[in-house]
C-alpha cells in the first residue's frame, strides 16, 4: 500500500513517502521541505531537523502510526560536526521506545540540505499492514 499524505513534501523524484508491505511502514527519507510551499525550513541543522521530524510524523500519521512504532532509523548528515545538535532535537521525538539507528555522514544532500532522515515501523495490525 502506498501512502501519501499533503501534510508531508510530495516526493521530488520518481519515489512514494512510503510504503507499507509485511506489517511495516518504510518511509522515504525526509528533508526539511515545507509541505506547503516546498522551500527549505531551518538554516541550521536544529531548525532543519525540527522540519525534518515534522515531515516524518505526518507520513507516520498518514499510515496510522506514530513515533514510538518506529523500529529503525537512518539518519544522513553533511557535517558529523553537527551529530549533537541533530540527536538533541531528534531525542525529543523518541522518548521511550528508541528504535535501532545508523547516522552516516554524507558529502551532499538533495536541494543542499544539512540532514536527511528515513524510517522503519511497525504498523498496527488492521491500518493497511
Amino acid at each position: 500500500m502506498i501512502v501519501s499524505t499533503k501534510d508531508a513534501p510530495a516526493a521530488i523524484g520518481p519515489y512514494s513517502q512510503g510504503i507499507v508491505t509485511g506489517g511495516l511502514l518504510f518511509c522515504s527519507g525526509q528533508i526539511p521541505l515545507s509541505p506547503d510551499t516546498g522551500e527549505i525550513i531551518g538554516v541550521d541543522v536544529r531548525g532543519q531537523t525540527e522540519q525534518i521530524m515534522k515531515n516524518i510524523k505526518a507520513v507516520l500519521n498518514a499510515a496510522g502510526c506514530e513515533f514510538s512504532d518506529v523500529v529503525k532509523t537512518t539518519c544522513f548528515l553533511t557535517n558529523m560536526g553537527d551529530f549533537a545538535a541533530f540527536n538533541e532535537i531528534y531525542a525529543k521525538y523518541f522518548t521511550s521506545n528508541k528504535p535501532a539507528r545508523s547516522c552516516i555522514a554524507a558529502a551532499a544532500l538533495p536541494r543542499g540540505v544539512l540532514a536527511e532522515v528515513e524510517v522503519i515501523a511497525s504498523v498496527a495490525a488492521g491500518t493497511g499492514g
